[in-house]
């Protein structure tokens, strides 16, 4: 995978500094899709199962952030294990974007302000190449599950409903 720097979002940014190799992948984005990560898969012609979304999650004492296949969601009882927390509650998205520096439907888990516990969904070993936003609305970045998991300090866990 080629390492492309121009779009300059913190994600890409970090990514470069850590000498991680990733794709960048842009799309038209419609205001009106029901599901930023659905858009992301059908309009870059990928499975679903290969891109994945970055949820924030409240844990009471601070954030945490949950990546999960797209068509997935989250389970928060399963997240709360992961990270030793009682329970977990979605993060407020004004919080979230807040916090993370990055825009609801752009957030990516790469280069976000501040680095929070991060889970990744164990169904990620199964793809040589996982999807994540790449920092704003219609920009995904493809770069291997280790990559991503060295990159934001994550555990794998099974995180992840149908």
């Amino acid at each position: 995978m080629p390492r492309r720097d121009s779009a300059g979002t913190p994600a890409t940014v970090a990514l470069t500094s850590a000498g991680v190799p990733f794709s960048v992948h842009t799309y038209d984005h419609d205001p009106s899709a029901p599901s930023y990560g659905l858009e992301a898969a059908a309009a870059l012609g990928l499975p679903a199962a290969q891109v994945f979304k970055t949820l924030l999650v409240d844990t009471g004492a601070g954030l945490a952030v949950g990546i999960v296949p797209v068509a997935a969601t989250l389970d928060l009882k399963a997240m709360a294990a992961a990270i030793g927390a009682k329970k977990v509650t979605m993060a407020d998205p004004v919080v979230a974007a807040r916090v993370t520096g990055y825009v609801v439907g752009g957030i990516s888990p790469v280069g976000q302000k501040k680095r929070l516990p991060t889970v990744v969904d164990q169904s990620a070993h199964a793809f040589r190449t996982v999807y994540v936003s790449g920092g704003r609305r219609g920009f995904d970045v493809g770069l291997s599950p280790a990559d991503l998991l060295t990159v934001t300090g994550a555990a794998y866990a099974l995180i992840a409903r149908a």
